[in-house]
């Protein structure tokens, strides 16, 4: 049976928050040291459903993975280096979007090797044809269900360097190019249409690989084996936003968020909110470290709707349903659009955030690639079903903190593929 969590109406938020370690850069972090030459020391990785996945798959691969013990997400990950990863294995990716689209590009290099890669109901819903076809045009064979889905088989292949423009702009599918492009038989560049997260390119410059950046392109050359010593993992922004957006939409609210992820990469969400009027600080930490840190002070804000696209959509691109949200606050209409890729997350974000604002009162319109929001008066309440996705898990305890009467969020647990102490730290904000 599914359990149902109620977020009651909240009086103003106050404290502070660390959010929990990066959920994108601790699986990177762990797959790239399971690929290096040597051990990798991890510090602050997330310890979650989704990233729990990663650690028992490398494992599965043959690398270590020595875990600390204690729940401080301190580990260090041995890597399997020029021998290459354990054949004939089938990965259980479970819940996690990220690694099954970076870990083909590791294996599909491998020659002899055959793998296949799987995960749950949620995954096999999850199209990888965009990864699937440019590393076919590398030389890699791999089978997938209509062409298009989970389950996937890789045999690994003799690969070429490829120059490949992306049709859509994507991390995941930039990373597994990058990946796949380091057993290369030489260069690969990859043109971006636009910015997206840039953490793989940063670990991997840390690594010694040789990476060339010209304007929005790309290009990996080839390596026999690379060592990550060790990486730190700053607080996720993408969780992060979560509480940030309840201190705007409580009234008399004001939190910190300490030990954030700044990368700009990633924070497109702060700009879209300040045009919207939130008042947001930046506190940028200490600027020699491989991603930027810093801390935010936020502060309730009385918002007004705005326009959404374009190149914002994937610096946001997580971060978009909590834009919905806000806007379903702010006085006007808001229109996110460009952002057909919400189709193909954990759920349809498109139509499952819909459904989540039109539950609780809130003018929501779902269109192809976006959504058109009507907001003008503070929401009723009422119920959100999670469909098993942590994000609208966590808008809707977002939503019922803001609302007049609460929230009844149905799949709650989803949370924890993501942020597992939320509800802990919202309380602690509420003083619940």
């Amino acid at each position: 049976m599914i359990e149902a969590v109620r977020f009651a109406p909240s009086g103003p938020l106050r404290g502070s928050v660390v959010p929990p370690a990066d959920k994108s850069i601790s699986h990177r972090a762990a797959i790239l040291g399971a690929m290096s030459g040597g051990p990798t020391e991890i510090i602050n990785y997330l310890v979650s459903d989704d990233t729990e996945a990663t650690l028992v798959a490398m494992e599965a691969l043959g690398a270590g993975v020595e875990r600390a013990g204690d729940g401080s997400g301190r580990l260090v990950v041995s890597g399997v280096g020029p021998t290459g990863p354990t054949t004939g294995v089938r990965v259980d990716v479970a819940n996690s979007g990220t690694l099954l689209r970076l870990l083909p590009g590791w294996l599909a290099g491998w020659q002899g090797g055959r793998w296949e890669v799987d995960g749950d109901d949620s995954i096999r819903r999850r199209p990888v044809d965009r990864i699937a076809s440019p590393l076919g045009e590398m030389g890699a064979r791999i089978e997938a269900t209509d062409d298009r889905f989970p389950p996937l088989v890789v045999e690994g292949s003799e690969l070429a360097g490829i120059e490949y423009t992306l049709p859509v702009a994507s991390a995941q599918v930039k990373s597994c190019l990058l990946l796949a492009g380091l057993r290369a038989g030489g260069p690969t560049t990859i043109h971006e249409p636009l910015p997206t997260r840039d953490h793989t390119e940063r670990m991997l410059g840390l690594a010694g690989v040789r990476l060339d950046r010209e304007g929005s392109s790309i290009t990996v050359w080839p390596t026999e084996t690379f060592e990550l010593d060790s990486v730190e993992v700053p607080g996720d922004f993408s969780s992060a936003a979560f509480p940030l957006v309840a201190a705007l939409l409580v009234p008399e609210s004001e939190i910190r968020l300490e030990g954030v992820g700044t990368n700009p990469t990633r924070t497109g969400l702060l700009s879209i909110l300040s045009r919207m009027g939130a008042d947001i600080e930046i506190e940028q930490g200490d600027p020699s470290g491989e991603e930027p840190v810093g801390s935010l002070v936020v502060r309730h804000s009385e918002l007004t709707g705005t326009e959404v696209g374009g190149a914002e959509i994937p610096l946001a691109i997580d971060e978009l349903p909590l834009v919905a949200l806000a806007a379903g606050f702010a006085d006007g209409e808001t229109v996110i659009r460009d952002a057909a890729e919400l189709r193909a997350k954990e759920s349809d974000r498109i139509e499952t955030v819909s459904r989540a604002l039109q539950g609780l009162g809130i003018a929501a319109e779902p269109t192809p690639d976006g959504l058109v929001v009507r907001g003008g008066n503070r929401p009723v309440g009422g119920a959100v079903d999670a469909e098993g996705d942590h994000r609208i898990a966590m808008l809707g305890a977002v939503a019922g903190l803001a609302s007049r009467d609460g929230v009844e969020v149905t799949g709650f647990d989803a949370a924890s593929v993501s942020y597992p102490g939320f509800e802990r730290d919202l309380a602690g904000l509420t003083g619940a």
